[in-house]
């Protein structure tokens, strides 16, 4: 029996032929897998110091380097305060006749003069006083004749020593009398040789009207009580900074040590003053104490103006101090160069503190006493950034 054998068809070959390439795929796909949990080496990118500069090293020698120094001073400290009235240089002013205010010659603000006069008060306390005055002339005149007639009699033997006596001392109470009648006149402003129903009220002391409480309105009727002030006039020939220093500050500050005042009005103006007390009495709302500066008046201080107080406290600060050209003013910052090795140089922000005679200047944190700084930041910096 004859076997028969199967000839391959072109179909046929086309079939395996898209099998094996399918499973050459396969194969090819997985060997890959075995390096994908592994990541790829990292890139570091190393970048350079900004505040690092490198300077040719023939221009080295044109950038010398100097040491900070230190300096110990004194601790400030600052406060706001105000302008106002010495209380021991302010007088009232009093009219101690009541009546009618008939004519006023000064008015708020005025400077006067001791003696000058202020107003004119007509008052019926005037006559009253003065009628007084003529019934004690009256009197003492009487009882004077009857003393010199009792002298007369006793000497001829024709009285008693009593009755003497007691025209003696009628005459002295007569004498009494007058004497009160007189300063009555006296205190009411009066002169008796020339009584009036007006009285003139004087400025007791020099100085500036810096209150009134009677008006040209008063001429018209308006009554004036013998108790209310008419006038207060202060001396401001010294005047007073009130300042509110916190509960904390206080520690720092003592009687009698000196404070630098500097007018808000006059900035280049500074004056200097006294601590002549400070207040016993805390503000409970925003803890601070009133304290008293006496300040003598150049003549430009007024009352009320705004001022700042600066006190040396007690406790010592150490500062460095470094040539005023050493300082680089870039940024609204402060900046300095430290040596960093070699021709290097590293910008160094520092804070900048007041300027000090000598082309110093203070600096207040960055920069520690004993370091190195390049002495002309200016040059410096606009070397390396050409």
């Amino acid at each position: 029996m004859m076997r028969l054998q199967s000839i391959p068809t072109p179909q046929h070959s086309i079939t395996l032929g898209i099998l094996l390439a399918a499973c050459l795929g396969l194969s090819a796909c997985k060997k890959p897998e075995q390096g994908d949990s592994a990541p790829p080496p990292a890139q570091v990118t190393h970048l350079a110091d900004m505040n690092v500069v490198t300077v040719d090293d023939k221009k080295l020698s044109q950038f010398p380097l100097v040491r900070a120094e230190k300096l110990e001073t004194a601790s400030q400290l600052s406060a706001t305060g105000s302008i106002a009235p010495d209380i021991s240089r302010t007088i009232p002013v009093i009219s101690l006749a009541n009546g009618r205010v008939v004519d006023i010659k000064v008015r708020l603000d005025d400077n006067v003069k001791k003696g000058q006069l202020l107003m004119k008060v007509q008052s019926p306390d005037v006559s009253s006083a003065f009628d007084a005055y003529l019934k004690a002339v009256n009197d003492e005149q009487l009882a004077n004749k009857a003393y010199l007639r009792a002298k007369d009699l006793l000497e001829h033997g024709a009285i008693s020593q009593a009755m003497y006596e007691q025209a003696e001392d009628t005459e002295k109470d007569a004498k009494a009398d007058l004497t009160a009648a007189e300063e009555q006149l006296k205190t009411l402003g009066v002169d008796k040789d020339h009584p009036s129903s007006l009285v003139n009220v004087y400025a007791p002391v020099s100085g500036v009207i810096i209150s009134q409480n009677v008006a040209q309105a008063g001429a018209a009727g308006v009554n004036l009580s013998g108790s209310s002030t008419a006038f207060t006039i202060a001396d401001l020939s010294e005047v007073w900074v009130l300042c509110d220093v916190y509960e904390n500050d206080l520690s720092q500050l003592q009687l009698g040590e000196s404070a630098q005042i500097h007018i808000n009005a006059y900035p280049d103006k500074v004056l200097k003053g006294r601590v002549s007390d400070i207040g016993p009495v805390l503000d409970p709302n925003i803890r601070t104490a009133k304290v008293r500066i006496q300040v003598a008046n150049p003549g430009f201080l007024k009352l009320g103006m705004f001022v700042t107080a600066t006190f040396e406290a007690k406790k010592k600060e150490t500062h460095t101090i470094v040539p005023a050209t050493a300082v680089l003013h870039l940024h609204d910052r402060d900046w300095v160069f430290v040596p960093a090795g070699g021709s290097q140089f590293k910008r160094t922000e520092v804070r900048g503190g007041k300027f000090l005679p000598g082309g110093k200047q203070e600096i207040l944190s960055g920069l520690d006493p004993d370091q190195q700084v390049a002495t002309n930041a200016l040059s410096l910096e606009s070397t390396v950034s050409q």
